[in-house]
């Protein structure tokens, strides 16, 4: 289903003089820009060495094309490599790197949101209160403290502030409710929650479930005056009892002691508390940093949910580690995203998941092209809708980048490749080990040789991303969960030789003959049907485009004495105003026969994560089953190729096996 684009290699064979004359002349004169950068001149001339062998002229002209581009990528890894090594070297932490940002501009403001602002100044200040607090209180280095709370200016300075005393916050989703927000407290061993008096009902509903946990209500500036739930302490009015000077009354902490809990999005089954290090929230803003040319003058606008890895590290850590004004708003609007943008001057902004095709759905407005955003950050921007969205928002750069929580396998697009999550360079492939491996794309099992060691994937062929473990170099390490039993499931051992490690991302993709990756599915996403293995991700993208950007989710269901499992696509169109003829006749025309779905559901809205990834497993357990949904199913008629009500004689058909598919 994914299409390989054409490499002419007839065309390097007629271009061979070109070629080697152009290879020798940027050696010469690269030898000599060079020759200060021993380190970089040396990868040149082992590059150049590598094109005399094998098919040289193929390689030839696969180089002529991207030597620009691992040119630049060379260089964002070498620098972030050195100064996470220089970072490391030294202890810096998130806290120590913080003290060295506020004070090179203290009246610059960190965090904006709609009309409220907090200053470098009166961020420090407001953390230092927090810190002297809390160790009034008998909190303790080591101690876990939740924060339960939607987005403000204080946030970031509430668990900064418990960083100060050595704490570690484990920061959880304002979306979770009841049994799952209970397991996230217990799973980390919070020892209290701070939670924002907008959460007081939440709280509420499980306070007689955790009488052991202390409370602490903050009240936002705006709602000072709030109601208190009953047995909680006050935090806000306590905060003003505490002084703001500088906090040093603990040891620093090391930069692999835990700072952050943040937690999987939980797309399935409950949360999972990944452990963030000082380390590795600076690196994360650190490479985004580098990779985007930004400056401590950008402006990021953020509306993310700050309690999430794109949001709070990511976004929020271009304030703390690097410097920028970041700008906030409490819940992504897709209608106010370009109005933001252009009210506040920001020069950056952020994406994730969905939110590109939301935007795209919004009606045109003034400020789609009135704007200074010059990059946008994010990684789910669908290939299908790409070119479109860069058009009509006049998006100059889109870092389309890939990566996880708590994983160590992350990619970077760097050249605006439409489609491309990143690439990975002949020229890197020593420093940063990254290897897609065969597996079986129905289960996520990984495939091995006669030896016992994981086979590697060769140009267009689907594999599963891993990303080998050292802790010896920041990049490379993995954390892992607070449960010590899930951080073993995400390694896989002996992949090239015996005793080695690697991270398991549990994501299926493809790279080209250039070295560009494309996402293809999660494990477990992808289905098998008709003996052919159908993408979810790539039959979401046609068809959220065939039904007007949609919120579109495709999973596979079991039909009784049918091999395989039949396509079905879940589509949000709370008006019924879905023409399914047009879509039929698009999906006959855009997807193979096989990757068509036999079922449409049609929903008042698709249920999705807090940052805007489609939830699937409810729905595949619903199934089509029309005596226990109350939703409109249709059934793709084999003989007519249109979409008809799936009645109640078609539905005990399927099940007895009356109908051929």
């Amino acid at each position: 289903m994914t299409e390989k684009p054409e490499v002419r290699f007839e065309e390097a064979e007629s271009q061979k003089a070109v070629i080697l004359i152009s290879i020798a002349g940027v050696g010469i004169i690269l030898s000599y820009i060079l020759q200060c950068v021993p380190i970089l001149a040396a990868l040149v001339i082992m590059k150049c060495v590598f094109l005399m062998t094998g098919d040289r002229y193929q390689w030839a002209y696969i180089w002529k094309k991207t030597f620009w581009r691992d040119m630049t990528g060379l260089r964002v890894l070498l620098i972030t490599m050195f100064t996470i090594w220089k970072w490391d070297s030294t202890g810096t932490t998130v806290v120590s790197r913080w003290e060295t940002v506020w004070r090179k501009e203290p009246n610059k403001k960190a965090f904006v949101m709609e009309d409220r602002s907090l200053t470098f100044r009166e961020g420090d200040e407001f953390s230092n209160r927090i810190a002297r607090y809390f160790k009034r209180q008998g909190f303790k280095t080591g101690e876990v403290i939740a924060l339960f709370m939607e987005t403000q200016p204080e946030y970031v300075f509430i668990w900064l502030g418990l960083a100060k005393l050595r704490v570690t916050t484990a920061l959880v989703s304002t979306n979770l409710r009841g049994a799952q927000l209970i397991h996230c407290l217990r799973i980390a061993g919070c020892k209290a929650v701070v939670f924002g008096d907008e959460m007081t009902d939440v709280i509420k509903s499980i306070q007689n479930e955790i009488p052991d946990i202390p409370l602490f209500q903050f009240n936002s500036p705006e709602r000072e005056s709030a109601s208190l739930v009953q047995d909680t302490i006050p935090l806000a009015t306590e905060l003003d009892e505490m002084s703001s000077e500088r906090f040093t009354d603990v040891e620093p902490a090391s930069t692999r002691d835990t700072l952050l809990y943040i937690y999987t999005s939980g797309t399935t089954g409950f949360p999972k508390a990944a452990i963030i290090t000082n380390l590795r929230y600076l690196l994360i803003p650190l490479g985004v940093h580098t990779s985007g040319q930004l400056k401590s003058s950008d402006v990021l606008y953020d509306p993310l949910p700050l309690h999430h890895t794109a949001g709070g590290v990511l976004g929020a850590g271009q304030c703390l580690v690097l410097g920028l004004t970041v700008v906030l708003r409490k819940k992504f609007s897709a209608t106010n995203y370009f109005n933001d943008v252009a009210k506040h001057g920001c020069t950056a902004s952020q994406y994730i998941g969905e939110i590109c095709r939301y935007l795209l759905a919004v009606p045109p407005g003034p400020n789609d092209k009135a704007h200074k955003v010059r990059i946008m950050i994010g990684n789910g921007l669908r290939p299908q809708i790409w070119q479109e969205f860069v058009d009509r928002f006049n998006i100059k750069r889109v870092m389309e980048f890939y990566g996880a929580t708590e994983g160590n396998s992350n990619l970077v697009n760097l050249d605006n490749k439409v489609g491309a999550i990143g690439f990975l360079s002949r020229l890197v492939a020593s420093i940063y080990p990254l290897c897609l491996v065969k597996c079986d794309e129905i289960s996520g099992e990984i495939l091995r040789d006669k030896n016992g060691r994981c086979i590697n994937c060769g140009p267009y062929e689907p594999g599963l991303l891993l990303g080998k473990i050292d802790p010896k170099k920041a990049i490379l390490t993995f954390a892992g969960y607070a449960d010590k039993t899930a951080s073993e499931k995400k390694m896989v051992r002996n992949v090239r030789v015996n005793g080695d490690c690697y991270f398991n991302t549990g994501d299926i993709l493809v790279m080209d003959h250039y070295g560009y990756f494309y996402f293809r599915d999660r494990t477990g996403d992808t289905f098998r049907w008709r003996g052919e293995n159908v993408s979810t991700a790539e039959v979401e993208g046609v068809i959220g485009n065939l039904a007007g950007l949609k919120d579109t989710t495709v999973y596979g269901v079991a039909i009784p004495n049918t091999e395989g499992k039949a396509g079905m696509a879940a589509i949000a169109d709370p008006e019924r105003k879905l023409d399914l003829e047009a879509l039929a006749k698009g999906m006959k025309s855009a997807l193979a026969p096989y990757a068509r779905p036999i079922f449409i559901r049609l929903l008042p809205e698709t249920p999705v994560t807090a940052t805007f990834k489609l939830k699937k497993k409810e729905l595949v357990e619903e199934g089509f089953n029309i005596n226990a949904l109350n939703d409109p199913i249709f059934f793709l008629d084999p003989k007519t190729g249109t979409y008809v009500p799936l009645t109640q004689k078609l539905y005990e058909d399927l099940i007895r096996g009356n109908i051929k598919l």
